[in-house]
């Protein structure tokens, strides 16, 4: 009786098993070569254990000083151990990053170059150094703490960033600068005494989330930015808190700027973005509006502000609903040549307003108007404020409200909230900027 035939399939089989157990060998294999592990003691060379580090490598550096300028173009870690000092001499970019996925945690990196044109860094990010990790680091006496340029997905958290004090701000370059990246999460940082604190320019799909920003020009500059979550954060003692230029889609969260000499909140030329439930204090101007539409501006405490709103050139088709102006010198400042109508929902409220809840509805019967005809000419005329409590003035005043024809436009709220949605609000009076010594 003839056998039957072997199959032909079973040897290709086999050599398919053969090939698949030799690939999974030279993974085991590239594995176990990808996790060692490299140790720079005192008086040796970072960079030379960098050049002998296969990609993938970690790299420990025990605490000591070294005076170097680091090009790391491979993947690797490099982890401090009790934070040893980087010095890059003075010269150039301290670290210099040039690859992808490349982890820099529990570093001191200091004394960079001081070439504003050569944008010299403690830590600059080269274009393609996606996926860069940055954390736990102390970046000090650099002109840029971290530039970061052309690279996708970097995460920056937990370092603590300072400048050259004694530069005058035009001098200094920003703590954190982002130009043409992605996804960026920049979160826990405290940066201070540089020229801006955060600078974003044509970064999209960022979180800044639980970050400190004091002593610099501007807490943060944005510049062509969109689609960013800007959360949790803190600006104070700065020319400008958060300053938002050429913006779309961002959401603004949860903030507080306070004691900011000139604004705690700049919206000029935004659309499309959500400003909610922030703290503005103490500041100059509270908000400085400017060429702005299609916003929603709910939930905010504008606090002991000189200026609460200064609303100026086309803002307007703006939800501004659910706010609180308390104890603002003034609460608005708004030339136009028509009323802007705000609230409507919830209702803002005004710690000014002089009506009156005949219904107990918790909505005041008679509108707020933010400006009269006085307001106007004292902006237009300054010298007039010495005759603000003159008789004649006030007499103007009075004319103003009851003849329409006299009446200047307004910020106009025609159902104020009469108590505050804050019930906390008196914590944020008096944190007033002081100049630094």
């Amino acid at each position: 009786m003839r056998q039957p035939a072997a199959s032909p399939v079973r040897p290709v089989c086999r050599q398919r098993l053969l090939v698949v157990l030799a690939a999974a060998g030279v993974l085991v294999s590239l594995n176990s070569t990808q996790a060692a592990t490299l140790r720079v003691r005192a008086g040796e060379s970072i960079q030379a254990a960098i050049e002998r580090a296969a990609p993938g490598d970690t790299i420990e550096i025990e605490r000591a000083r070294y005076v170097e300028n680091l090009l790391i173009a491979k993947p690797l870690i490099l982890r401090g151990l009790q934070r040893p000092t980087i010095s890059g001499d003075l010269k150039g970019d301290t670290i210099r990053v040039t690859s992808h996925d490349v982890t820099l945690d529990g570093l001191i990196v200091t004394d960079s170059g001081d070439s504003l044109r050569d944008q010299n860094a403690g830590i600059y990010l080269f274009p393609g150094a996606h996926r860069a990790v940055v954390r736990n680091c102390d970046l000090a006496y650099n002109l840029f703490g971290l530039w970061i340029e052309k690279a996708d997905d970097v995460r920056i958290e937990n370092n603590l960033i300072t400048g050259k004090r004694e530069y005058q701000s035009s001098q200094r370059g920003n703590g954190i600068q982002l130009y043409n990246t992605h996804r960026a999460q920049i979160t826990g940082n405290n940066i201070s005494f540089v020229r801006d604190a955060l600078y974003v320019d044509v970064s999209h799909n960022a979180l800044f989330r639980g970050n400190r920003l004091h002593h610099s020009r501007y807490g943060t500059h944005y510049m062509n930015a969109y689609d960013n979550v800007w959360e949790d954060n803190d600006t104070w003692m700065n020319r400008g808190g958060l300053a938002l230029m050429e913006v779309r889609r961002i959401t603004v969260r949860n903030n507080r700027a306070w004691a900011n000499s000139d604004h705690g909140i700049m919206l000029r030329t935004i659309q499309d973005s959500l400003v909610e439930n922030n703290v503005v204090a103490g500041n100059q101007r509270g908000f400085f509006i400017y060429d702005a539409e299609y916003n929603v501006l709910r939930g905010n405490s504008v606090i002991d502000n000189v200026v609460g709103v200064h609303l100026w050139a086309g803002s307007k088709n703006n939800d501004v609903d659910g706010n609180d102006f308390i104890a603002n010198r003034e609460q608005v400042r708004y030339v136009g040549a028509r009323d802007m109508p705000w609230g409507g929902g919830q209702g803002n409220h005004w710690s000014n307003y002089l009506g009156w809840d005949r219904n107990g509805d918790g909505l005041g019967d008679v509108p707020y108007e933010a400006n009269d005809l006085v307001d106007r000419l004292s902006w237009q005329h300054p010298m007039m404020k010495l005759l603000l409590a003159s008789p004649a003035v006030q007499t103007l005043r009075l004319v103003g409200q009851q003849f329409p024809l006299l009446r200047a436009p307004s910020v106009v709220d025609r159902q104020p909230r009469m108590q505050p949605h804050n019930p906390d609000w008196n914590l944020w009076r008096d944190r007033h900027f002081i100049r630094s010594q």
